[in-house]
């Protein structure tokens, strides 16, 4: 399953510039058999920790594990500039733990072996290849112009690193901008284009694909402007103002035609089930309700409802990972960005947490943000 890192970083990032700085543990049963978990899934194929927030040992349902999480907060640098500076904490599979890195950014591999990792000083000459049973950096993978952002493709043969002249988080003085009554520093795009790279070979190809202009002729505000695979891993695409949220090229950088699945899929944050027949839609929730919906991904339109304000992945085909906030103390503006990780059947019968409930405060240095990867 692809991560959803490209989404919930762009909350992280907006959790920072809102601050006005820019930018299972599965048990046995009485009688000695193996619980039933939420989803009908076997309580081995659950690892929760409810207690835990930022979680320390693994959490996992179904077809999917949290293989890394990360925080974001603003540093400010000399001359006025700043940065938004990610900390990543990777899950070891030797010890089922989360450690804390000194990484700038990084990206898991489906499988859960490898994880693609860039140095701090973004942007960066080398894609470390690291060994998540070890820890180690097994392979270094040199390119000629600085990457910034790494992402592994649904097969996990192939990387994309985009290339950027400036640090994609970085916050400059020269690009400041007024928020709530203060000048703050801002973003500047700077990137140059992408690598495809090999993985088995190392072999790393360089296209040319500066930022994109609006329709005024104007260059897009952000600074990081990442690729990110499609769901057949022969396409790249990025965000956009358009109606299926993206715009997609060919491994070669030549803009192509949305592919028809994804131009039904309608947000870029859609996830697609594992039997290609679902995918997740918005937080539909009314009257103080906390649920979101499901679609039926040939047609888009809403097949039911399930517990949670985001859906975060598909566990299975008949069970999610979601966000969601304690019913009791979900208030509008405050309580409900006091939420855990639960895994929810679609039936909306069967509800698990899987970690604690994050801090009430949205802009909290500590607010950690789950990467989710196949395993």
């Amino acid at each position: 399953m692809k991560t959803v890192r490209g989404i919930v970083v762009t909350a992280a990032v907006a959790a920072v510039v809102a601050c006005g700085v820019a930018v299972s543990l599965a048990t046995a049963g009485d009688d000695g058999s193996p619980e039933r978990s939420a989803g009908g899934l076997p309580a081995p194929d659950v690892m929760a920790h409810p207690d835990q927030s930022p979680p320390r040992e693994r959490i996992a349902a179904g077809r999917v594990a949290v293989s890394a999480y990360f925080t974001a907060r603003s540093v400010q640098r000399p001359q006025g500039d700043g940065v938004v500076a990610y900390e990543w904490s990777l899950l070891n599979t030797t010890t089922d733990r989360y450690r804390k890195t000194d990484w700038a950014w990084l990206d898991v591999a489906p499988g859960m072996k490898t994880a693609a990792v860039l140095e701090r000083d973004l942007p960066v000459d080398r894609i470390g290849l690291l060994n998540l049973a070890t820890d180690k950096v097994e392979r270094w993978i040199k390119v000629d112009r600085g990457v910034g952002g790494v992402r592994f493709s649904p097969d996990g043969k192939r990387l994309v690193a985009t290339a950027y002249d400036l640090d994609p988080d970085g916050l400059f003085k020269d690009a400041s901008y007024q928020l709530n009554d203060k000048t703050v520093p801002g973003p500047k795009p700077s990137r140059t284009g992408f690598y495809v790279v090999d993985v088995a070979s190392g072999r790393a190809d360089f296209t040319e694909r500066p930022p994109r202009k609006d329709d005024s002729g104007s260059l897009t505000r952000g600074g990081r402007q990442d690729f990110m695979w499609s769901r057949d891993s022969t396409l790249l695409w990025e965000t956009w103002a358009n109606k299926a949220g993206k715009v997609f090229y060919d491994v070669d950088g030549k803009e192509v035609p949305v592919p028809e699945r994804e131009a039904k899929l309608g947000s870029p944050g859609a996830l697609l089930s594992p039997d290609k027949k679902l995918v997740t839609g918005k937080f539909a929730g009314d009257d103080g309700q906390i649920v979101s919906e499901v679609l039926d991904a040939s047609n888009g339109k809403r097949v039911g409802l399930v517990p949670g304000q985001q859906l975060l992945a598909w566990a299975d085909d008949d069970a999610l990972i979601a966000w969601r906030c304690d019913p009791e103390r979900c208030d509008p503006g405050k309580g409900e960005f006091r939420n855990q990780l639960v895994l929810v059947s679609l039936d909306g019968k069967s509800l698990t947490p899987l970690s604690g409930f994050r801090k009430a405060d949205l802009h909290h240095s500590g607010r950690w943000t789950p990467v989710f990867s196949r395993r």
